[in-house]
């Protein structure tokens, strides 16, 4: 009973060393001074991540590390642990939790109320109030003994406390789970500041969109910025509060592998790496994730497999979702590959249980021992910035520390105990492990092997004599009780009890009749031995499918690539003055078209017979919504400030599906919610490139107006009467109103230009404002208008208002009484770019007419035809033919409507929109007559590179059926070996164009 003394002695000890804290807190009571010195020895002890001690002694004093090795002299007075065959680890830091935190409830939008545009929060704070740097974890921190029993558990000693509540959401604070007060347990009270997407608890409807929230976040750098320079211009708590809190490490709460360069994309504006706290995706987008260089946390969080026993439920399940649970467990092994730092965080686990397991099944997935124990200690005490006080067992730092039954990563593994600032808890009643073969002996019966497996928490009995019969047994603290059958064939229990000491169980017990025996298990070295070595051969590697770009249905596992390819006797639609070319070559080299002619030849390259077949400029649409994670920033009357940039989305299937219909380039546009929305994105359709490589170099800048009904909510209740404007006049005066405002602020910065340094450090440098300095751009030529339009009335008043205030319209979109107004227009100089024969969907559109787009071509107006509907852009060559038939356009002149009138619209014509040597290798080869309804794209070149491949495409199709009957097989044989499983889950469409209304409760924001 030796070592129950010792335990024993240790928990008095641990009260001793809560009592003789210093504090300043006043005791009624006696003061209970001790040593608080503790010495565990015999003990494998892992001080670091990387080094290991053999029979190693740790001493603590006063909740800190006094001393660590083999040759530690245990001075007098001090509590001996025996440690022998136990193992001694740093306690674990958890660099993202809400631990003692107050909870966080998302609003939820009020449909039956009007949306609020303005604060509630009363005080000199920010007016959104999604913007709360100025809270402070440390003010809100209450220790909280169940949580913490919790996260004790997985072995967690210190955890960075964060109010996971808004945009900026202040500073976080790093505090240890010890059971004590909460000035006691707070290491560092502002460790890092706090910031996400998300804007939480705010009611406010600004921003109901991600690019409203990045926009958002930008402008509140730049006022914090500002507001320190400018001291006297305003009072701003949350402003101060944000430039305070970017002096500690920033972490940056993400969703999914998008958001991860997002945020890093405004970090880098601000000057500001990010410590991201991702979503398990991250390995999806490795290459991009780690020219970030933003350490990351990772969460393991890893997805259950989907119960795909019905055929229909597995169809639903998104390959993408299929590959994700086959590989999630691999994304700390394949980011620690690459060179990407990481932590680890039990954060979105919905059973906290699963952190170690998770842990392990990481490890079993290419993570090395090692660098999952550093991102469990010394790398989120390096990035907090607390490595002098965490993270090891170095002297002077505290003593954090768990003791495990074995290897911390082993399966069989428990965690026994946690220290925590030199404080004893005890995880589990387990003595040690105690698993092997016994000799067991009852009385005067034979012996038998008593064998014990499973693991040290869920163990398995079996007692093998004449017959083999299986039991029971648990234990407390160090007495262990057993149950068996004397044999199969009674049922007659024989129950045992007793005590665990020295690897042998021995005690008292009672037979089938009541009989009262003495009994003992002596361990047996030999068979324990081999039974190890059986457990600790190595599991055989798990295998998974091939990582694909991007990550979902036709994505490649290598992308195609640039080649010289020369296409030959085809009918080649030029948009030139040679105009349409029989028999004729086109030559493409180094991404661009070199050579039209007769019998061409090149060296080396491929050659494609195009016998019969027709060549084209690639389809440009100029109104397009794909790829898009949001549309509308729907909120205010002008959101100049909103950037489609930052939320292109380059898995969107609709890139896929266009480059089957010919398309090449599309002008991603805001939505028509207000009268000025946000800036466009031109993108190349580079099926497999990330976000940033779809977006066409050096290309022209736009941005989306609107007129009509959307923007004064005629489509929307009268619950939303609240916003200006509500009429037609009301837009024409947002116009007015923005623009003034614009020259404004254009007239206050040339203003201070001016101004001598002294005078400039006197008055204050202008506030910057994005909304404004996009408007500023359309005043100065940088940046072109797209207006979504219909009547005559309105597109007549915009042309006017242009007029008035110094600026044009570059385009007029949907424009379907363009016919009326086309005059006017070739005066102003804007082109159209409409349907090809929408009507009657609208009260507004009542006057439409398919004649429209030739009608407006006629009077010499720039005409394009769009699609504003990702299922329609994929027949863009077909809406073109429409005006052949409705308005007698010739065939060459109809395809100019889709290719060489939308480059020009988007300034683009000297790179694309037509077959002329020097352009971008953007064209399309067509089985058929463009025009057809039959064509069908056989090869869609986007510079060069057929990233759209008929041939190609048909075998892939095989490829994914045999991906998808592997892993669905796969999900069945783990639901039979007992894998939790969840619903199959159906992905979200993605179909947008202006007329949609869309309402979605849980984000509670609308999509037009």
């Amino acid at each position: 009973m030796k070592k129950v003394l010792i335990i024993a002695a240790c928990l008095a000890w641990g009260a001793a060393g809560r009592v003789m804290a210093q504090e300043t807190f006043p005791r009624n009571g006696v003061y209970d001074e001790r040593s608080g010195l503790v010495a565990l020895t015999n003990a494998t002890i892992h001080p670091d991540y990387k080094t290991t001690i053999n029979n190693g002694t740790l001493l603590i004093r006063n909740g800190k590390v006094e001393a660590v090795g083999t040759n530690v002299k245990v001075p007098a007075g001090a509590v001996v642990v025996d440690a022998k065959g136990k193992h001694i680890y740093p306690g674990l830091v958890d660099m993202y939790s809400n631990y003692g935190m107050p909870e966080v409830k998302p609003a939820r939008i009020n449909y039956g109320s009007p949306p609020q545009a303005e604060s509630k929060k009363q005080g000199a704070y920010s007016w959104n109030q999604a913007i709360r740097p100025e809270t402070n974890a440390a003010e809100l921190f209450k220790v909280d003994a169940k949580q913490a029993e919790e996260l004790r558990k997985l072995g967690f000693g210190a955890v960075l406390s964060v109010h996971q509540d808004g945009i900026a959401r202040g500073t976080a604070a790093l505090v240890t789970l010890a059971d004590k007060r909460e000035n006691e347990v707070v290491v560092l009270d502002k460790a890092a500041g706090a910031l996400s997407f998300d804007r939480g608890s705010s009611t406010q409807d600004y921003p109901n969109s991600l690019m409203g929230a990045v926009a958002l976040l930008r402008q509140t750098y730049l006022d914090a910025q500002w507001n320190t320079m400018n001291p006297g211009r305003e009072q701003n708590i949350s402003l101060k509060a944000f430039a305070d809190a970017n002096k500690y490490p920033q972490i940056f709460e993400v969703d999914n592998k998008l958001n991860v360069l997002r945020a890093d994309k405004v970090g880098d504006e601000f000057k500001k790496q990010y410590i991201i706290k991702g979503a398990g995706d991250e390995y999806q987008m490795i290459k991009e994730v780690k020219a970030t260089n933003a350490p990351l946390i990772l969460t393991l969080n890893f997805p259950d497999a989907y119960n795909v026993e019905d055929t229909y439920d597995a169809r639903r399940v998104p390959l993408e979702a299929l590959k994700h649970w086959e590989m999630a467990p691999a994304n700390a092994g394949m980011l620690q590959k690459a060179g990407v730092t990481f932590a680890f965080t039990a954060a979105d686990l919905k059973d906290k249980k699963d952190f170690l397991p998770n842990l392990r099944k990481a490890v079993q997935y290419g993570l090395p021992e090692e660098e999952a124990l550093k991102a469990l200690t010394a790398t989120p005490a390096k990035l907090l910035n607390a490595d002098k006080v965490i993270g090891s067992l170095d002297k002077g730092k505290l003593a954090n520390f768990i003791i495990t039954s074995g290897n911390l990563f082993a399966d069989n593994n428990i965690i026994l105990e946690n220290w925590i600032q030199g404080n004893q808890y005890k995880i589990t009643e387990v003595p040690a492990d105690y698993r092997g073969v016994y000799t067991l002996k009852i009385a005067q019966q034979p012996d038998r092997k008593l064998q014990i497996t499973g693991t040290p928490d869920k163990p398995e009995l079996k007692v093998i004599g004449q017959d083999t019969v299986t039991g029971k047994i648990s234990f407390n603290g160090n007495m262990v009780t057993l149950s068996f059958n004397k044999d199969k064939k009674s049922n007659e229990a024989i129950r045992l009890s007793g005590w665990y000491a020295d690897k042998n169980l021995m005690g008292d017990g009672q037979l089938p009749d009541a009989t009262p025996v003495k009994w003992s298990a002596t361990f047996s070295e030999a068979m324990t031995q081999q039974a190890k070595k059986d457990a600790a051969k190595e599991a055989k590697a798990p295998e998974f499918g091939n990582m694909v770009y991007p990550f979902r249905a036709f994505g490649q596992a290598e992308l195609p690539k640039q080649e010289t390819v020369l296409i030959k006797n085809a009918t080649v639609w030029t948009n030139e003055k040679e105009g349409k070319l029989e028999n004729t070559d086109v030559l493409l080299k180094n991404g661009k078209i070199a050579k039209i002619g007769k019998n061409l030849s090149e060296s080396g390259a491929r050659v494609i017979d195009g016998t019969g077949k027709h060549v084209t400029p690639g389809i440009i649409d100029e109104h397009s919504h794909i790829a898009l994670d949001d549309v509308n920033e729907g909120t205010q009357a002008v959101t100049s400030e909103v950037r489609m940039k930052d939320v292109v989305n380059h898995e969107d299937i609709n890139i896929y599906r266009q480059l089957a219909g010919g398309v090449t380039t599309s002008q991603l546009l805001h939505g028509s919610a207000n009268p000025i929305g946000g800036q466009s994105a031109i993108i190349k359709l580079r099926w497999g490139k990330s976000p940033e490589e779809l977006l066409i170099e050096n290309a022209d800048e736009f941005i989306k107006f609107a007129l009509g009904e959307n923007v004064k909510h005629s489509n929307r209740s009268n619950l939303h009467s609240v916003r200006f404007p509500q009429t037609r006049m009301g837009v024409e005066q947002v116009y007015v109103d923005a623009f003034q405002r614009a020259k404004e602020y254009e007239q206050a910065w040339k203003s201070y230009n001016k101004l001598s340094k002294k005078k400039k450090a006197a008055v204050g440098e202008p506030r910057r404002d994005l909304e404004l300095e996009a408007l500023v751009e359309i005043l100065n030529d940088k940046r072109f208008i797209t207006c979504h339009s219909y009547v005559q009335s309105e597109i007549n008043m915009m042309m006017k208002v242009a007029d008035q205030m110094g600026f044009k319209v570059n385009t007029f979109t949907h424009i379907l009484e363009g016919y009326k107004v086309a005059d006017k227009m070739r005066e102003h100089g804007a082109g159209g770019s409409t349907f090809a024969d929408w009507w009657a969907y609208k009260m507004e559109v009542k006057d439409a007419i398919p004649q429209n787009a030739g009608l407006m071509n006629k009077m010499g107006v720039v005409t394009a035809i769009n699609s504003d509907d990702a299922e329609m852009a994929r027949r863009l060559n077909q809406e073109a033919a429409k005006s052949v038939k409705y308005a007698g356009m010739s065939e060459e002149e109809a395809l100019k409507m889709v290719t060489l009138n939308p480059a020009k619209l988007l300034h683009l014509d000297n790179r694309m929109g037509s077959i002329k040597t020097g352009k971008d290798a953007d064209v399309v080869l067509w089985n058929n007559h463009p025009l057809s309804i039959y064509a069908r794209a056989e090869k869609t070149f986007v510079d060069g590179i057929a990233y759209y491949d008929l041939e190609r495409d048909t075998q892939m199709r095989e490829q994914l059926e045999k991906e998808r009957v592997r892993l669905i097989q796969k999900m069945l044989n783990a639901k039979s070996s007992g894998a939790k499983t969840q619903a199959p889950v159906t992905r979200k469409a993605s179909v947008l164009h202006c007329e949609d209304v869309e309402h979605n409760e849980e984000e509670g924001y609308l999509a037009y």
